[in-house]
């Protein structure tokens, strides 16, 4: 006997199905108005209670008398990762049809340290911001409750509920009307290749966990043995509440190489197909982004190609070249993109690892992107959570580059043919840290852990060379760490911040007005004057030391120059031509 199909898809799950096919018994524990039990019936491994629970009930799941623990599909966690589900119905969210996001401007944004405030009522009221400067995509990090109070989101254990600090459902809900009111539409970054370590209570309830492979947070997630059927019906279930429930327009999908699977039908490429039959029946348009560390096109290959399907990849590569090149670091995995030729095999080809020698990974990596791809279908960045906030002291490029080659870099990005992604602040150059904080909950063993392998870490990098004098890593399982990292919006206020501004906002509109194609680029230096050509439009930057002026045709139009100057190129500063 299977449980009827509209169970597990009722919106606030009132009826509380569970999965456990190895169970004796579950009883459900709930508070509404005193303390109830009730006896859950078995359904072929899909256990329910027999009536449905109140609305705002709180309830946890005792199986085979065991200590009660939180539904693993809850959909509101109001007490932590620690504390009882409670039903939650989620209301009926205004249709919004954000179309295809290829090409559109993308910024990601971090809850909790996005505003002084650090919710989404209040990361909402910031939303006009990104509309007025031409943003169309907003991405957000992780939201599922996480322990304590503060961290990146990269830990949660309930991935179906809101981080209760953020606003819980409700909160997030608003979030989205107000993304959608502006036009804007929401990506949310969710974490499907594992669970945190604190507060994951799922094996209470049946095994998820793979017998064959492994991850850097432990084992993996069983994709493809015992567990398989209902592991991918728990993580398809997820993104999908997202997508159809809470109004998301995109799903990133993190760290997608975790996601071992030696089946033929490959998780993501079901997920891609079920993605596809739930646009058929709402008649919206979803985008599904993975992030993968692999620089294989098989990600954006479409399932019936024998590929996983995604509308998009993430591509470092781009970021390694332009950081590079820009601030001249070469440490680490940035050593093999030292090379000016490294840059211009990243725009012009997508990964520079394409089949080629990796020095950091010690192997050949990466295979070759056709030229027939649409390079939309890579998202690039010159600033994301990962590459500022797992830096030692979590310094942007701001802190070493001058204004005039920030907007260059931003011009290389947002010109492309690539999908541009920004990071919260970048576009008044912001200078505030963004550092890697994660609340322990007072966990002193688990603190003192993540305190050492932290520390660790960079001094096995080196970083001392990388910043040229003695750095202290800043404990990342205090306040004052998160708190540092908050975004000082008041930087954007000042001369230099509305001088950086207008030229983000200049570079977006041009983008829009161009329409890019996502055919490829041509991408040349010329002495030190580097050239990127996408479509009618001409992007040159001066990498010297000295000024220099480039050389353009006759039917070349001069666009936009950091200076305004039309004839010299200041050193790093850049000029946009039209042809």
């Amino acid at each position: 006997m299977s449980i009827p199909k509209n169970f597990v898809d009722t919106p606030g799950r009132d009826l509380v199905p569970v999965w456990s096919s190895t169970a004796k018994s579950i009883t459900v524990h709930y508070e509404f108005e005193g303390t109830h039990e009730l006896e859950m019936k078995n359904y072929g491994g899909w256990w329910v209670s027999p009536s449905p629970l109140p609305p705002g009930a709180t309830y946890r799941y005792s199986v085979d008398g065991g200590a009660p623990v939180a539904d693993p599909r809850a959909l509101r966690r109001p007490a932590g990762v620690h504390g009882p589900a409670q039903t939650w119905q989620p209301p009926k969210i205004k249709h919004f049809d954000a179309g295809d996001l290829l090409g559109k401007v993308f910024m990601e944004i971090h809850i909790g340290t996005f505003t002084p405030e650090g919710t989404l009522e209040a990361a909402a009221h910031k939303l006009g911001h990104l509309a007025d400067l031409g943003v169309q995509v907003v991405e957000v990090m992780p939201v599922a409750p996480f322990p304590g109070t503060f961290g990146w989101g990269y830990d949660g254990v309930s991935l179906y509920a809101v981080h209760e600090a953020y606003g819980g459902p409700d909160g997030f809900v608003h979030f989205v009307e107000a993304a959608h009111d502006l036009g804007i539409a929401v990506c949310l970054d969710l974490v499907l290749n594992h669970f945190g370590p604190v507060g994951n209570y799922i094996a209470a309830l049946d095994n998820y966990y793979s017998s064959k492979h492994e991850t850097p947070w432990g084992a993996a997630l069983d994709l493809d043995g015992d567990n398989a059927v209902h592991t991918r019906e728990f993580l398809k279930g997820a993104a999908l509440h997202w997508l159809r429930n809470m109004g998301v327009d995109a799903l990133r999908l993190d760290a997608v190489h975790a996601l071992d699977d030696d089946s033929s039908y490959h998780f993501l490429a079901e997920l891609s197909d079920d993605v596809a039959k739930l646009e058929a029946q709402t008649g919206r348009t979803f985008t599904l982004i993975a992030e993968s560390d692999l620089n294989d096109p098989i990600m954006v290959t479409p399932t019936d190609k024998g590929g996983r399907g995604m509308d998009a990849q993430w591509d470092d590569d781009v970021h390694h070249a332009l950081h590079a090149a820009f601030t001249g670091e070469t440490h680490g995995y940035y050593a093999d993109f030292e090379p000016r030729e490294a840059l211009v095999a990243a725009f012009e080809d997508v990964f520079f690892h394409a089949g080629t020698y990796s020095s950091f990974r010690g192997k050949m990596w990466g295979a070759p992107v056709s030229k027939d791809i649409d390079r939309r279908r890579f998202v690039i960045s010159s600033q994301n959570h990962d590459q500022v906030g797992n830096r030692a002291i979590g310094d942007r490029p701001s802190q070493v580059l001058s204004d005039a080659q920030l907007g260059s870099v931003a011009a290389l990005v947002l010109l492309s043919s690539f999908t541009p992604m920004l990071f919260q602040g970048e576009e008044w150059a912001s200078r505030s840290p963004f550092l890697f904080f994660s609340d322990q909950e007072g966990d002193e063993e688990m603190a003192r852990a993540m305190r050492d392998g932290r520390r660790a870490e960079f001094a096995s990098h080196g970083f001392d060379s990388i910043y040229g004098r003695k750095v202290t890593v800043p404990d990342p399982t205090v306040r004052s760490t998160f708190a540092a990292s908050k975004l000082d919006w008041q930087t954007a206020q000042c001369e230099a911040g509305k001088r950086m501004l207008a030229w983000y906002k200049k570079l977006i509109q041009i983008r829009k007005e161009e329409a890019t194609t996502g055919k490829p680029m041509q991408v040349r230096f010329d002495e030190d004057l580097l050239r990127m050509r996408s479509g009618h439009l001409e992007v040159i930057v001066n990498m010297g030391a000295s000024t220099a002026r480039p050389a353009v045709g006759e039917k070349q139009r001069l666009i936009l120059t950091w200076s305004g100057n039309a004839g010299d190129l200041q050193p790093g500063e850049a000029a946009i031509y039209n042809s």
